[in-house]
């Protein structure tokens, strides 16, 4: 395939930091057009479609078939000093169902490229197995855009250090349902999402976009389930026009970092996202959180705990399974409620607190003192099997909570033993290269060996060094930033911290910038610098998973029914392709961040976050499809893909509530660790 964008050999390019701008051309001889029509019954047909420059016209060029078609196809073209802006007009000259599809080369070496979809696409999707959208399947993938945070696709070429970038710039106001979810389907009505993705062609790398949408060579349609590809249809009536418009870049970048960086910029003042302006302030949102705390308590087991995972959205029953950290969270939960207690003179969540601790004090280490971090009383089951998150995130909590105390004149000997030999034995599992495995046993023995959710145990790490002034802790702290740096942050190669998948995920990013901004804020001149660029570096990734605009959806599905706006929401991982609220200290990370580089997206979008996640919040006659108040939902289905159930529209029928309260609790909490530290 040929190119329609080339930066001609004679023109001169203007260095802005590290990013360079070319000039853009547009060479309408060498773009490919296709046209796909489908009279309903039969097969659809595809058409090549061949360029015809105008004079005098509105547009500049129309493109026409070899065949008489029911479809003229006009381009506008704006060449800009770093982009081209191309309008595409579509008028029916007859009733028509149609998909429009433009290849765009960038004249790289399809082997030398990696690649990135926002929120969906990083690199080559290696770490994601043969059962996800990966190379392990495919190095050609086109994907709905309601997919991605951004509707934009890039390519970036290592060998060259260049990059070029294709984005949507239209209104996403609607969307359609259709009754197949794959081959050609035609849409019940009008959509307001297309497609784009890359394709090798001919060992060239190829921007592929168009509208309405398609999936290919599979779609995805819940985890590690690939369906045959997809193609919609929206019919256009006799004498109905369409616009579309696209936005096309080019620049260079030292390394792929620096094009995520760039690109994530690029994409946040295009699209300017806006906080919303929910009625919900932080004190009515932690009012009705609270009651997540009262109602989920289960007080009749060894463990006392708040029952947050494997509930039915339809009940909100509680049920045996009690989870330290992940997705139950039961000891920030009850350090949360505890402190709230304290501030609202609420006697009942004191008083559950307490049971929560005491039961866990008494009850909730196993024989060598890690937390018995997962337990099923229901089936009398204990996880022999632990994980350096789940320990990291116990730690955590009560460290919160002994600070919280000792500032008040409490004291708590056995919990302050239990938290050193924990350390220590920290440091005994630490590897020799600053990383820790993922998951182990009781005797130390590895279960998995990978080092991606070594971020999590960085923060425990850095509170034991100020809590204990054991700098033994920090020590250990310092390399784990070591192997963040090295393995993680300097190769963009951000894997496995959540614990159920093994693929490219958010978490890991968000980790590595948290682990790095702890370690920042106990640190001073160049060290502090160092730490603090990292935690920029790292945060740029998290970032790129949280959506700048906000998906359509069709009438009847409830989410868009609801009024649910995207922005501000986080894409998971290339496995589990939801949204949730999982922030945590996101926000406080980047509104550091934005005073520490003077960088006023950072704290602008971590006020986009705030406003956004209130949007679910299940009050009387609000209860946003769930049973109870307070239960604030998790698997957010945005996409065409489902958990397993219901799909695009609504959640899964199981959810845990228990993580998704704490993370939104610590977001309306901010300055948490600045505090801690400064004690």
């Amino acid at each position: 395939m040929g190119t329609i964008l080339r930066t001609f050999m004679g023109c001169t390019a203007i260095l802005f930091g590290t990013t360079c701008m070319g000039a853009v051309k547009y060479i309408p001889e060498n773009m490919k057009v296709e046209l796909s029509l489908k009279v309903p019954g039969n097969n659809a047909v595809n058409y090549k479609l061949h360029p015809n420059k105008l004079e005098n016209s509105y547009f500049d060029y129309a493109w026409y078939s070899d065949n008489k078609l029911p479809i003229t196809v006009f381009h506008k073209v704006e060449e800009r000093d770093s982009c081209i802006r191309l309008t595409v007009q579509l008028i029916a000259a007859q009733d028509v169902y149609f998909n429009y599809r433009q290849l765009l080369s960038t004249g790289y070496c399809h082997d030398n490229c990696q690649f990135y979809m926002p929120g969906f696409w990083y690199r080559r999707n290696l770490r994601s197995p043969k059962e996800a959208p990966s190379f392990h399947t495919s190095d050609s993938w086109i994907v709905s855009e309601d997919r991605l945070s951004a509707p934009l696709t890039g390519i970036y070429c290592e060998k060259k250090q260049q990059f070029m970038t294709v984005c949507r710039l239209d209104k996403f106001v609607n969307n359609a349902l259709a009754t197949h979810r794959e081959g050609e389907i035609i849409l019940s009505d009008k959509t307001s999402l297309g497609h784009t993705g890359f394709e090798n062609k001919s060992g060239v790398a190829t921007l592929s976009f168009g509208f309405p949408y398609r999936e290919a060579p599979k779609s995805y349609i819940r985890k590690l389930t690939l369906a045959p590809a997809v193609t919609a249809y929206q019919h256009l009536k006799k004498g109905e026009t369409i616009l579309l418009t696209w936005q096309i870049t080019e620049g260079e970048a030292k390394e792929y970092s620096d094009f995520v960086r760039h690109t994530w910029e690029y994409c946040y003042d295009t699209y300017s996202p806006e906080p919303l302006d929910t009625s919900y302030s932080i004190e009515y949102m932690k009012q009705t959180l609270s009651q997540f705390f009262v109602s989920s308590l289960v007080d009749k087991y060894p463990l006392v705990y708040n029952s947050g995972i494997h509930l039915r959205t339809d009940a909100c029953t509680s049920n045996g399974q009690a989870e330290v950290g992940f997705i139950g969270r039961v000891l920030l939960n009850a350090f949360n409620a505890w402190e709230y207690g304290w501030q609202c003179n609420r006697e009942d969540l004191k008083a559950n607190s307490t049971k929560i601790f005491d039961s866990y004090l008494k009850n909730g280490f196993t024989e060598a003192g890690f937390f018995k971090e997962s337990v099923n009383f229901d089936r009398n089951f204990e996880d022999p099997v632990h994980s350096i998150r789940r320990q990291s995130e116990g730690l955590y909590a009560i460290f919160h909570f002994l600070a919280y105390e000792k500032e008040r004149g409490r004291k708590h000997p056995e919990w302050e033993q239990r938290l050193r030999k924990m350390l220590d034995m920290f440091l005994q599992l630490q590897n020799a290269d600053g990383s820790f495995p993922r998951k182990f046993r009781d005797d130390f023995s590895i279960v998995d060996k990978s080092g991606g959710s070594t971020p999590s145990a960085t923060l425990p790490l850095v509170m034991g060094y100020k809590y204990f002034k054991d700098k033994r802790y920090l020590d250990s702290a310092k390399r784990t930033a070591d192997y963040l740096e090295k393995e993680l942050i300097s190769k963009a190669d951000y894997f496995s911290s959540t614990l159920d998948a093994n693929c490219e995920d958010k978490e890991a990013s968000l980790y590595a910038a948290t682990a790095t901004y702890y370690l920042s804020l106990v640190t001073k001149g160049e060290e502090h610098k160092h730490y603090a660029d990292l935690t920029k570096q790292a945060s740029y990734f998290a970032l790129s998973w949280y959506y700048l605009w906000d998906v359509p959806f069709a009438p009847g599905q409830m989410l868009g029914d609801i009024g649910l706006k995207t922005r501000g929401w986080g894409n998971v991982s290339v496995e589990n392709n939801h949204i949730d609220v999982f922030v945590f200290e996101f926000a406080d990370v980047l509104r550091w961040l934005s005073n520490q580089y003077k960088e006023s997206r950072f704290s602008n979008f971590a006020e986009v976050i705030s406003t956004s996640m209130r949007q679910l919040l299940p009050y009387e006659g609000h209860m946003c499809g769930v049973a109870k108040v307070g239960y604030y939902p998790e698997v957010v289905q945005h996409a065409c893909w489902d958990y397993g159930k219901n799909g695009k529209g609504y959640y899964n029928d199981i959810f845990a509530p228990g993580w998704t309260v704490a993370s939104l609790w610590e977001l309306f909490t901010p300055g948490r660790a600045e505090r801690f530290m400064e004690k």
